[in-house]
Order: structure tokens, then sequence, then C-alpha cells
């Protein structure tokens, strides 16, 4: 046995024990080092260690389905490469495409094929030739499978291993204290050839949870991650990983095999040739969400998922007052770990990440804003039988369009504030497709599908797109040429790197004000967003300029004195007062 095979199966035991205590320990570690690393693949000679070099300030991500552009004569990865690198090489480095796989509902999240991309987008040499020139990020939809997949089918007609692969339960458990996000019943009573069954079903009764009770389940899924790692991803996804492990009588979320499993699945990371980076997808409450950093030994990243509703709230009351409260009480993420940090994307506006942040009446005075906007909302069931409110249905864009006084003048300056925050905090900041695009609420999709979601999963056609990104008068010509310029500026930033120190700065409660030092304390910025639709000013005395340097603003290239007069804020402007000027040529 060699030095790295033994380190590595000493990572494995503990987690493997913990996991399976009845199983033969040593056999599946065997099983699971040759599930990562088939066919004479080797792990590294040592692992990985936490460090701040997965990442830099010139790593963004841009999250899209990989049908948002279409034409009816290209496959559309073809047509997301083409955009990628027509207008946004260089700009942004990373694609997380949504679920590519064959599918049956939830618009890729119940997947019938994991081995396969879908026909209608492409192939497996399409996400390839873009991860030739992007970070590309997947989706490991771990969680549940379609139930019209070749693994549910076998497991109904009892076929080994499939007839084990999938978590049943009786109507007599105790089921009330189960965690879901959804309204939809819990349990779908199936007809199997071992006679009638209950299935777990934390989505949809298309989406049948795994059991991952069964190690074979595991197994199957480290494969699958090995496929994903081999065509180029380098960043994988664990979808609605919180719910991974089920236990009636329990919550069933959060587990302690559940975060085991991530444990373990990092290990592998750690010890792959490969730069894997380790993302968990969990909109929970943000205490929840923060534990799957675990001590450095969990994800590489997790989404920050109260950013969104809070940054909205903000944008919206015209107060940073939660914002900046939430903000000054966040912990730095740990070495070699990061936020992802976003406000748009695929899903809906999370409000379950700010329970016990917003006070119900400003969740009320939210709620009401956007469905003045245009927007739906989405409800879960609570334990007792109750709903609340589980996420917003609306694009950001138009979720910018006024505040809770009504719809104003200022939607694009309001939206611009909204994503220059998110560049300016620690972390690596994701912009959705639809946001960069400023798309518009697609009715017409939720009429055709039913589904509240689709409003912000719009299907753009691409040479009308284009034409509109050549007219430099259009909204979306507009929206993406300045939201190009602010993170080419960013990206230049050492100050902005995703560990780079940060602190809050305590100012006019309209003003949301951060410092940000680069990691060998060259450069400082102080990045100030004014998130109310007034006129206002901020005294340079009051963030502590240092005095004997030369400061800029990076954004609007002002000279800004020290010890000069107050510095003007017009609305929904921002500033990034810097003492190097490391933008580059032209940045301004």
């Amino acid at each position: 046995m060699t030095d790295t095979t033994q380190t590595l199966r000493i990572k494995l035991a503990g987690l493997v024990g913990l996991i399976y205590p009845d199983q033969d320990r040593e056999l599946l570690i065997d099983r699971i080092v040759e599930a990562f690393w088939p066919e004479g693949a080797r792990p590294r000679r040592r692992a990985r260690m936490p460090s701040n070099r997965l990442w830099s300030c010139e790593d963004s991500m841009v999250i899209t389905y990989g049908n948002s552009f279409t034409d009816g004569q290209h496959k559309p990865l073809d047509l997301l490469n083409d955009f990628l690198h027509r207008h946004l090489e260089g700009t942004v480095g990373g694609v997380h495409i949504l679920p590519f796989f064959p599918f049956t509902s939830d618009d890729g999240f119940a997947v019938t094929d994991y081995r396969s991309v879908n026909s209608n987008l492409g192939d497996w040499e399409d996400i390839q030739r873009i991860a030739g020139s992007f970070r590309v990020m997947s989706d490991l939809v771990l969680n549940h499978v379609s139930s019209q997949s070749n693994w549910f089918h076998d497991y109904l007609q009892g076929h080994e291993p499939y007839d084990r692969f999938f978590f049943e339960a009786s109507p007599e458990d105790d089921l009330a204290p189960v965690v879901r996000p959804r309204t939809s019943p819990l349990l779908r009573a199936v007809e199997t050839a071992n006679g009638p069954r209950h299935v777990w079903c934390t989505f949809s009764h298309d989406q049948v949870d795994l059991d991952f009770r069964n190690p074979e389940v595991l197994l199957e899924f480290l494969r699958i991650m090995r496929l994903h790692v081999d065509n180029g991803v380098r960043i994988v996804r664990l979808d609605a990983v919180a719910f991974l492990w089920k236990e009636p009588g329990t919550p069933s979320i959060h587990m302690p095999q559940t975060h085991a499993i991530v444990q373990l699945m990092r290990v592998l990371c750690d010890f792959a040739v490969e730069p894997i980076v380790l993302l968990t997808e969990t909109n929970v409450p943000n205490h929840e969400n923060l534990s799957y950093f675990g001590n450095r030994n969990e994800a590489h990243a997790v989404y920050n998922f109260s950013l969104p509703p809070l940054i909205l709230h903000a944008l919206l009351s015209g107060t940073a007052e939660y914002l900046h409260r939430w903000q000054a009480t966040m912990p730095p993420a740990q070495l070699g770990c990061a936020y992802l940090n976003f406000t748009a994307s695929h899903d809906g506006i999370g409000m379950r990440p700010v329970e016990g942040l917003l006070p119900e009446e400003q969740i009320g005075d939210i709620i009401g804003a956007i469905r003045s906007f245009g927007g739906e909302v989405s409800m879960r069931s609570t334990v007792g039988g109750g709903e609340s409110a589980y996420e917003l249905n609306i694009t950001w864009f138009d979720a910018m369009k006024g505040t809770f006084a009504g719809e104003d003048q200022w939607q694009v300056d309001r939206f611009l504030c909204s994503q220059t925050i998110v560049m300016a905090l620690e972390g690596i900041p994701a912009f959705y497709v639809h946001a960069l695009l400023a798309t518009p609420n697609d009715h017409a999709g939720v009429e055709k599908t039913g589904i509240k979601r689709a409003i912000n999963r719009h299907r753009w056609d691409y040479p009308a797109l284009l034409a509109l990104l050549d007219d430099p008068s259009s909204l979306q010509a507009l929206v993406l040429r300045q939201m190009k310029r602010r993170i080419g500026i960013r990206r230049r930033q050492p100050a902005f790197h995703p560990n780079a120190t940060q602190f809050t700065l305590h100012l006019d409660h309209r003003l949301f004000g951060l410092w940000r030092q680069s990691l060998d304390r060259d450069q400082s910025v102080f990045a100030l967003h004014n998130v109310s639709a007034e006129d206002l000013s901020v005294s340079p005395l009051s963030i502590n300029l240092i005095g004997g340097e030369d400061w800029i603003d990076l954004l609007s290239g002002e000279r800004i004195s020290p010890t000069g007069t107050e510095i003007p804020f017009a609305p929904y402007q921002c500033r990034w007062i810097s003492n190097r000027d490391v933008a580059g040529p032209g940045a301004g």
C-alpha cells in the first residue's frame, strides 16, 4: 500500500464508519476509491490543503440554462458557447450550466439519465468545448431522480440494484417534523413487484428521493461525479444536498450523515489531480447554510442565500439597516472556503434565509411590492400544517422597478447598485444571465407551463437578442455594457479577492459600506453604495481615508481628498474609493 493510498484510506475510514457502521469498512473504502479513480487513474500524492489559491479577484460566474438561447437551427449549447465568447470572454471566467441532462420536469432537476447530455441541447463535446475557455459548474442532482427514469422503472420492477435505491416510508410513520420546501404530499403510493410501497418525495411526485442508507447509491453518484470531471467540469454543485439523509421522526434535513457524505466527497476532491471546487446548495436559514463549510472539511463554497432578499429589502425600502446588521455579524470564510454571492438565479428569491433577519411586516412589504411589479409568491408547508412564503418569483430586473412607494424612474440605477454590492462583497460574484440581459418577467411562460418559476426562465431568440445587443440604445445593450464595465474594473482589484479582508462600515443608514483590503495589505477599497432614491453625502473623515495617499473612485475616475469636502452620492450611486488605481487603461 502506497503512502498516498494509506493517507486517503485513513481520511475515509472515519467517515465511512459514521455513515455506514454496519458495512465492511475496508471493502467499502476500496469501492469508493475505485468509483472515483477507475481504470488505473490515481489520486494526488498528497491531499490539496485548504488555501486561497482556488480563486482570485478575477473570478466570477454566469448562471444559465443550456437553452437560454435558441434559434431553431443550431444546438443551444453551441449558441451558449457563442454568446460566452462574443460577450463575456475576458470578463466572466466561469459558467454554471444548469442541469443539461435528459429530464421530465422542474426544468432539468428531475433527471432521467445522469450519464447523457440532453440531445435537445447538444452533447458532451459541447460541454468540453465550453470548459476549454470557461470554468464550468455542473449540477449533481443527488437527492432525487425522475419518476420516469430507468432507475425508478427498475425499482418498480424489483430489479437489482435499483430495488433498494429509493427511500420508502409509511403513512403511519411520524412525518410531522419533516422540513420541506413544498406543500405537496410527502409520500407517493406506488405499486412495485414487491407489493405496494410509499416513496419519499421531498420536492414533487415526479422527483423521487434516493436512499443513501444504501452505499450503492453513494457509489453510483461518485462515478457520475467522476464523469463530470472527466468532461471538463471543475465546480460540482451539490443540489438540494441538505435533504439527503432521511429518518422518520426527525426534520430529515442537515442530518449528521449528510454532513459526513459532503466531507467524504471533499476528501476525494482534495486528492483529485484536477482542481475541483465543491459547492453546496442549501436554501435555508443563514446559520444552517454556514454549517456546510464544516471545519474547512466540507464545501469549498456555499451560496450566500441571505444576500438576495436582504439586498432586495434594502433597495425597496431605501435603508441598508437590515443588510448592514446581517453583514456585520457574518464570519469571514475560513481558509480555503468562499461565499458565492448572487441576487438572481434560476429559482425565485428565497425567503427562508431571512427568517429571524427581517421582521414579518418587512417581509409582507416586500411581498406586496413584488406582486405590484408583476411577480408571484410560492408557498411552503410549515410544521403544524400552516404555510409561509418560500420564494418570490420575478426577474431581478423587474424586482428593481421601484420601491415600497411604487414604480419610479430609477430601475436601471437601482439594478446596477444591487449588482455592484454583489461585486464588492467578500466572496465570488455570480450573475444570472437574465440579470445581465435585463430580461423582463416572462408571463407567457408562466401561463404556458403553469409554473411560477417560469417567469424567470425566459428563452431568448438568439438572432433577436444579438440584434438588441448590437443596438447601443437598447436596454439589453445598456445593462450588459454597464455590467461588463463594472465586472471588468472589479476583476483587476486585489482588494476584491474572495478572501480579502472585509469590514462593514457604520455610515448613514442609506449607505451600505464595506472596507476591503488585499491579502498583501497593499490596496484598500472603500465600497460605498447608496441604496436610496435620495441625494446624500458622506465626509471622507467618516471612512478614515489615510492621509498621504492618493484616493480615486474606481467607478467614476474622480479624485477623492482625505481632508476635502463631503463626497456626494446621487440616487443609487456606488463608489469604490481606492488608494491604488489598478483598473487598467480604459477601465473607466
